[in-house]
């Protein structure tokens, strides 16, 4: 398979220098919204129920997926070689799908305990435990982990007959491209089909749920202000990441090859472009206990 992979990129000096500060920017800017958050709900009490404790492990698992491609990405963007070792590209396209998948799960988690909140309110507290609370936030970090390592497990059991990465980041399917033509198509598609089940599950899952508490605070006008204030901003985060998602998947598969690189790689990356920012824009400011909390702090400080 070879120690190393090429990975080109249709960049030169000097459009370098800005697209590293903008890069870099981007990245603080995503690091400091999603680890306010986090500090936020750690330290206000408050704050210490269910649906923010999913909220946080949102903004931690934005930071780890991000992390997992803007260092690499930035000195790329300052060396001369594009390369990647063929364990560093194996361990990014892990990341970078468990980060996916994790978005998804969490907010299969969110969709159940708003669920439960408004549609099950007298059994919500008996139900959600610190317990289950626990078991649930594992859940969302666990399944994507498990199944990406078998993914990755037997990516790299294929025989590779090249070595070039036609995109700034590695994905598994990219990788998989790579193989020799004698590769069994079986092992190349398992992978995939077996997640892409796993996750029309949490896809029909979250429909659902939502179909029950759309039905549900349809009856009353308290349930409408609810359902306003707590499903609102998953309901927005979802939208953006399927659009995201399903927008990338299409265009990965069907690209033009006369289309630019630099778009391909921004379509590419578009997942860790617009959500790690957005998710904590859409919830400071429309979960009402968060932007109370944002508000006193910001007042606080002025005096």
């Amino acid at each position: 398979s070879g120690n190393f992979f090429n990975r080109s990129r249709e960049v030169e000096f000097p459009a370098v220098v800005p697209l590293f500060i903008i890069t870099l920017l981007h990245y603080c800017v995503i690091f400091f919204f999603n680890i306010s958050l986090v500090l936020l709900i750690f330290f206000d009490e408050n704050l210490h129920e269910p649906m923010y404790i999913f909220l946080s492990s949102f903004c931690i698992n934005a930071l780890y997926g991000t992390t997992g491609f803007y260092p690499k990405f930035l000195s790329d963007l300052l060396s001369s070689f594009h390369h990647i070792s063929y364990e560093g590209c194996l361990l990014q396209a892990f990341i970078m799908y468990s980060f996916a998948s994790c978005d998804l799960s969490i907010l299969a988690v969110m969709a159940f305990d708003r669920y439960l909140a408004i549609c099950r309110p007298l059994h919500y507290h008996s139900f959600m435990t610190k317990r289950r609370l626990s078991q649930l936030v594992c859940f969302s970090w666990l399944t994507p982990f498990c199944i990406f390592s078998m993914n990755i497990l037997l990516t790299s059991r294929i025989k590779l007959c090249g070595i070039n990465i036609q995109r700034v980041l590695c994905l598994d399917w990219l990788i998989v491209k790579l193989a020799c033509p004698e590769v069994n198509t079986f092992l190349k598609n398992i992978g995939p089909y077996a997640t892409l089940i796993v996750y029309i599950f949490h896809g029909f899952f979250i429909i659902w749920t939502y179909t029950h508490l759309i039905k549900t605070c349809a009856r009353s006008r308290e349930d409408r202000v609810k359902f306003m204030q707590t499903c609102v901003p998953h309901l927005t985060s979802l939208i953006i990441f399927l659009f995201v998602m399903v927008f990338q998947s299409i265009y990965g598969r069907f690209d033009s090859p006369d289309s630019s690189r630099s778009f391909q790689n921004f379509i590419a990356t578009e997942f860790l472009i617009i959500p790690p920012v957005m998710n904590p824009l859409i919830y400071g400011f429309k979960l009402t206990k968060i932007r109370n909390r944002i508000l006193t702090s910001v007042y606080l400080n002025r005096k």
